[in-house]
């Protein structure tokens, strides 16, 4: 607004200085984070969907689901950025998830999955998911322990999951 008002290029729109005066708190609530990681290359190199798949299993979660899930599993697509979010009441319903959502996704956008990169939790590490990529072709790349800056993408979108439920939580008052 305030180029606009500058530039003139909004009949009847004063020459005045607008400042955002409305501060949310749920939103500045729900928004802080510590300081971000630097990385060290942000070049991308993915050019369709499935090619690099990102997997993140957060939780348990102080506060279950409806359903009563304690978990949240949140892949997304690299290229599209297109996320999915399953809720899973232990971190052992990982595999089947998995196993049925490649299988799902794959069929329904007629491409194979490539590779997956997650951390080097014991969701992701077990000998059922990594006989089911195998058997596949799909190559598994871990991130180094206690660096979950390495796989940006999933903890990105972690993060911005968790600051919107923060915030409606806020907002609600609960």
């Amino acid at each position: 607004i305030n180029k606009l008002a500058k530039n003139g290029l909004v009949e009847g729109l004063p020459l005045k200085l607008f400042t955002n005066e409305h501060n949310c708190v749920a939103c500045n609530k729900g928004k802080q984070h510590k300081a971000s990681y630097k990385a060290i290359s942000a070049v991308r190199t993915i050019s369709e969907p499935l090619k690099l798949l990102h997997m993140d299993l957060f939780g348990p979660t102080s506060i279950k689901s409806i359903d009563h899930k304690y978990y949240s599993l949140v892949v997304t697509d690299d290229f599209s950025r297109f996320s999915w979010a399953f809720f899973l009441g232990t971190k052992d319903e990982t595999f089947y998830i998995l196993k049925d959502f490649i299988a799902l996704i794959e069929s329904q956008l007629n491409k194979k999955v490539k590779a997956i990169r997650c951390d080097n939790g014991t969701e992701f590490q077990n000998a059922k998911l990594i006989a089911l990529c195998e058997e596949k072709g799909i190559k598994m790349d871990y991130s180094n322990a206690i660096t979950p800056q390495q796989d940006g993408v999933a903890e990105r979108k972690n993060r911005t999951l968790i600051e919107a439920v923060r915030s409606m939580l806020a907002d609600s008052k609960l």
